[in-house]
């Protein structure tokens, strides 16, 4: 069993995951980098929640940021979560394919 340290810090990560945003930002990164006014558009948030949204992703080490002028741009610099996100995409619609009545969510 992980020490209590540990499993705050897997709670956290899972925490990020489970805000409908941040995901939705985080879904956005995975085809590759994107700018805070490219994945606002994307994600349908306002840019001021993107970069919000953002920052708070960056403070955690899941993005990282590349500045180009005042561009900045923006990636998922984590493979840990990537393959989070991969797996929790494809348990969904794993989920979805074998019980289409409800729409992948349990009774």
């Amino acid at each position: 069993m992980p020490v209590e340290s540990d499993l705050a810090d897997t709670a956290d990560i899972f925490g990020l995951l489970a805000e409908p945003s941040r995901l939705r930002l985080l879904l956005a990164l995975l085809d590759g980098e994107l700018c805070v006014c490219d994945l606002a558009a994307v994600t349908g948030l306002t840019e001021s929640a993107t970069s919000h949204a953002l920052r708070l992703l960056r403070a955690h080490r899941v993005v990282s940021v590349r500045r180009s002028g005042r561009m900045a741009y923006y990636r998922l610099d984590d493979a840990h979560v990537r393959l989070l996100l991969d797996l929790a995409v494809a348990h969904t619609e794993h989920t979805e394919a074998i019980h289409p009545e409800r729409g992948g969510a349990p009774a």
